[in-house]
Parts: structure tokens; sequence; C-alpha cells
């Protein structure tokens, strides 16, 4: 068995805010999990809309990662969804740092 030669993050992404009306139906506090480096969690019954989603997935591999603490990614929590109509604010939040063998991720 190979030991763990990497860590990263596993990371909740939640709704933090609706400015405008929510036309997708998610509500504040909703949210999803990726965990052990590329498992997307939905809680059961819920649901996370694609647009929001496609605007946060680009940042999530290097949240999952320690960053210089000047990197402004490491500072930076808040994305937007595009629609301008809703006005949709996402968190996101590191929930615990996992340690990974990296031959067996892809």
């Amino acid at each position: 068995m190979t030991e763990p030669d990497m860590e990263l993050w596993d990371l909740r992404v939640v709704v933090d805010s609706i400015g405008g009306r929510s036309v997708c139906g998610l509500a504040v506090g909703d949210s999803f999990e990726l965990t052990d480096s590329a498992q997307l969690r939905i809680p059961e019954g819920r649901h996370f809309c694609v647009y929001a989603l496609q605007s946060v997935l680009p940042l999530l591999p290097a949240k999952q990662r320690d960053l210089p603490a000047a990197d402004w990614l490491e500072r930076d929590t808040l994305v937007a969804c595009p629609d301008p109509e809703e006005r949709l604010v996402m968190r996101i939040e590191r929930t615990r740092k996992v340690r990974l063998v990296s031959e067996d991720l892809t």
C-alpha cells in the first residue's frame, strides 16, 4: 500500500446571499461539497443550479491547495453567479485537509 504523498482541502460551497429574485430555486444556506479531490456531493433531495456551479468550478482546484498568504485566492472566498437578475453569491469554505496518494488520482 502506497503512503499518502499530498494534501488537499475538502471544500463546501454555500449560497451566502441572494440580492435579487431566485429563479433557480436555490436559497441562502444551500450547498454542495467537493471531497477527496474530485467527488462532488449534493445533499440528498436538493439540487444546485448548473449556472452557479459553472461559475465556481474553475476556482475549486486552487482552493483545495494551500496558497501563499499574499495570493488573492487565499484571501477571497466569494464567487458570484453570472445571472444578473439573481445576484447570487456563494462562499467557498475549506472543511478538512485530507492526505491522498497522488497516483490514485486522475
